[in-house]
């Protein structure tokens, strides 16, 4: 199919609310890990036409941008747009701005753009704000602010920068925990937060006794202690050493990792890096699990983050310990077993493992089942409904 002929189906239901287009700009790209962006967006997808737009990726070995268009399987209604742009013109981050824009609205000026006519631009990437908030025609600005970037290992400086331009000039913010609330409704008064939520009938699949382990988990001596997820400079590699010096048992880690040398990792022979795996494959390894882990460092990448994790492992019906991060804390501690230094979290992991602890287990079923994607998303759906009828009421008053 010629990409410019994608042409996304139209909502495949009536809403009680406004039927609009959204155009996302992300700093995550739509085949990595599945979370809240995807996590969002497939659900709204059901409603709305979706052009998911990633940051662009520097290559050596191109001279002219170039650009891929493709549908998504599994949901109809959203296009996925990537770009390449020659490394060389990489520093020059006005001609990036510049050429952002470019390939976007070549491609919106085709017959796809049909379909974007007065969108809803939906950033996840603060970076995009100066290419493209007031360029696209939009009818409101929505930041979704899942994580706290300016914090993340190679965020460029201009990033707290951009964030403000864009805090200023949206017309919602949600926020992906009280942290960050606290901090980003300073800057934007119609700010919401909003932690993840959990699918919890696909989590919930690590509680049916004919699921089968992974193969590569199903011989590891227990107990195993595991956790799923991204691993990068938020995880605390010297507490996964030390917990794998500490028991007869295995430590599992399943994720891909980004921004970090795997070399570096420590290495025991029962500390085990699976890597990447599909997002369907995890509930069958969290099963393996007899703890699940939260060992994330305490440092400025974790200061405010809300792990998506926290309710997925709940769903599975296994215990959890974690660091003291503070979102955890402030949520979750009578569900979460927190450790506040390296043995208290060793111990916790082996006594948790031998005698886990029933009322935990079953107030984070109950959290879990309280809290799905459908609902959050239900009530984002309602906050930007707000945001428009406020912006209509807004320009009949000046008319």
């Amino acid at each position: 199919m010629n990409p410019q002929q994608i042409v996304p189906r139209a909502p495949r239901s009536e809403r009680a609310g406004e039927d609009y287009p959204i155009i996302v700009h992300s700093h995550l790209g739509w085949d990595w890990v599945w979370q809240r962006p995807q996590q969002f967006l497939s659900r709204l997808s059901k409603e709305h036409r979706v052009l998911f737009i990633e940051g662009p990726v520097p290559s050596d070995r191109i001279r002219r941008s170039g650009k891929t268009l493709r549908e998504v399987a599994d949901f109809p209604n959203i296009v996925v747009l990537q770009m390449k742009m020659p490394a060389a013109r990489w520093g020059d981050g006005a001609w990036v701005d510049a050429e952002r824009r470019r390939v976007v609205q070549s491609v919106l000026a085709g017959p796809l753009g049909k379909s974007f006519q007065s969108p809803v631009q939906w950033f996840y990437d603060p970076m995009a704000v100066t290419a493209f908030a007031g360029h696209l025609n939009e009818r409101a600005i929505v930041y979704d602010c899942m994580d706290e970037l300016s914090l993340f290992r190679g965020a460029p400086p201009e990033l707290v920068r951009r964030e403000r331009e864009l805090l200023a000039v949206a017309d919602v913010v949600f926020a992906g925990g009280p942290k960050i609330w606290e901090a980003k409704s300073r800057l934007n008064t119609n700010c919401f937060s909003f932690g993840c939520g959990v699918d919890k009938d696909h989590f919930g699949r690590a509680r049916n006794p004919e699921l089968e382990f992974p193969i590569d988990v199903r011989d590891l001596p227990h107990p195993v202690f595991g956790y799923i997820g991204v691993v990068d400079e938020r995880i605390d590699y010297e507490l996964l050493g030390e917990l794998a010096d500490g028991t007869k048992g295995s430590v599992v880690m399943v994720g891909p990792s980004t921004k970090v040398d795997p070399d570096s990792f420590p290495r025991r022979q029962n500390l085990h890096w699976l890597g990447g795996r599909d997002y369907g494959e995890l509930p069958a390894y969290v099963k393996s699990f007899d703890v699940c882990l939260m060992p994330f460092a305490m440092n400025e990448a974790t200061k405010f983050i809300n792990p998506t994790k926290a309710l997925e492992y709940m769903a599975t019906g296994r215990p959890i310990v974690s660091t003291p991060v503070e979102d955890v804390v402030r949520q979750f501690s009578d569900i979460v077993v927190v450790a506040h230094d390296h043995a208290e979290f060793i111990s916790e992991c082996e006594r948790t493992s031998l005698r886990p602890d029933r009322r935990r287990i079953t107030r984070g079923l109950a959290l879990a089942q309280r809290n799905s994607w459908e609902s959050i998303v239900r009530q984002l759906e309602q906050h930007v409904d707000d945001a428009l009828a406020s912006k209509r009421t807004l320009s009949i008053s000046a008319a």
